[in-house]
């Protein structure tokens, strides 16, 4: 088939019917989605996008500076929106010279943070005057999503003045209790490096950064929290420990002592997160891991001690807190998810042994292999 002007949209279209979560599109390559994790081809869109046909329709989305800043730099990130169907974040790229698209569908509702399963205390941090509070997880594990539910507590909740700093806008909020102003990078302000130079002079309350990116933006976090401000952010790791030890060492090593200390002090809580298919329906279920930040627990992030800190979270289940593999553990017991599965993404394994299914008409893992039923969490994607 040949694909014309308005095949983009109706492409988006077909995969989100679909459920997809995300679009690729690759020059002489047909177009895949991601359903529940895996990439497959979209109904009725399966022959090969043609270069030109793909450089046209990738064209009409970007301004001119992002067409020049797409032609120096070889990629460039925007946000499109296709009116009845979706909003998207948008990355294009090159790749053995020619052109790449990846688009992720952005949900047009803030869920709350029961539909989504994040654990509760992800509002108490949210709520909180001041300090660091961290989402992170590998891509595609849902931290924009957490990070929007939480954002719509404050807006819904507190008389606050929030601003976001993203690259591009994800989620369009609408203020309602709090003043709500987001910038994105591009249309907005120049850089992230600028808007974060500024976003202390805009009187802010709550401050929200895409992502920690660079030793930049994440000294804007800890000042900014260290001066009353509550931040929140993202980082690309898989566990608490590792998002300590990645934002120290993104410092030379004679700043990391400082920087732990900021860290020690300013630090709030982080929420890890991962999605895994649910074994009983079609759709993904979230398991996280959570740190709050105590006394004991700052003073081993000052020392450099954060490999102590697995055994903190083990015991801290009185104050929210909780390792990964507990929270496997718990999906486990209460049949969202196959014990092979968990396992797989486990730290110990061995530890499942003894987990046992509470009583249902089949097991976790006869689940995996049964007619699934509608997915009822907010992750059907």
């Amino acid at each position: 088939m040949t694909y014309d002007s308005n095949a983009l949209p109706s492409m988006l279209a077909a995969a989100g019917t679909a459920g997809a979560s995300d679009v690729h599109l690759t020059a002489n390559h047909p177009p895949l989605m991601r359903v529940k994790g895996d990439l497959a081809t979209i109904p009725g869109f399966t022959e090969p996008t043609g270069t030109n046909w793909l450089e046209g329709a990738v064209g009409a989305l970007m301004t001119n500076e992002q067409i020049a800043e797409f032609r120096e730099s070889g990629e460039v990130d925007l946000s499109y929106t296709v009116p009845g169907v979706a909003r998207f974040r948008v990355n294009v790229f090159r790749q053995l010279g020619d052109v790449a698209v990846a688009l992720r569908f952005i949900p047009d509702k803030a869920f709350s943070l029961e539909k989504l399963g994040v654990p509760a205390v992800a509002r108490d941090l949210v709520l909180k005057p001041r300090g660091l509070v961290l989402v992170t997880g590998p891509t595609g594990s849902g931290k924009s999503t957490t990070l929007t539910a939480m954002l719509d507590i404050v807006n819904r909740t507190l008389p606050a003045h929030i601003v976001t700093v993203e690259d591009p806008v994800e989620f369009q909020h609408t203020s309602r209790m709090s003043l709500i102003h987001q910038r994105e990078i591009g249309s907005d302000t120049r850089s992230f490096a600028e808007a974060l130079r500024r976003v202390l002079r805009q009187d802010p309350d709550v401050i929200l950064i895409g992502e920690l990116r660079d030793p930049e933006s994440i000294s804007t976090a800890l000042s900014a929290a260290e001066t009353g401000h509550l931040v929140l952010s993202t980082l690309h790791t898989q566990s608490a420990a590792k998002s300590i030890n990645r934002i120290v060492d993104a410092f030379p090593p004679d700043q990391q002592t400082q920087v732990r200390t900021q860290l020690g002090d300013t630090l709030q809580g982080i929420i890890s997160q991962t999605l895994l298919p649910m074994a009983h329906s079609d759709g993904r279920v979230i398991a996280t891991e959570v740190l709050i930040n105590t006394p004991a627990i700052a003073n081993l992030i000052r020392e450099g001690q954060v490999s102590q800190i697995y055994s903190m979270l083990q015991a801290g289940g009185s104050l929210g807190m909780h390792t990964l593999d507990q929270d496997l553990r718990r999906l486990v017991e209460n049949g969202s998810l196959s014990m092979s599965l968990a396992k797989s993404y486990a730290s110990d394994p061995a530890s499942f042994d003894e987990v046992r299914v509470r009583p249902r008409d089949l097991d976790a893992d006869a689940w995996a292999v049964h007619t699934p039923e509608p997915a009822s969490s907010g992750w059907g994607h």
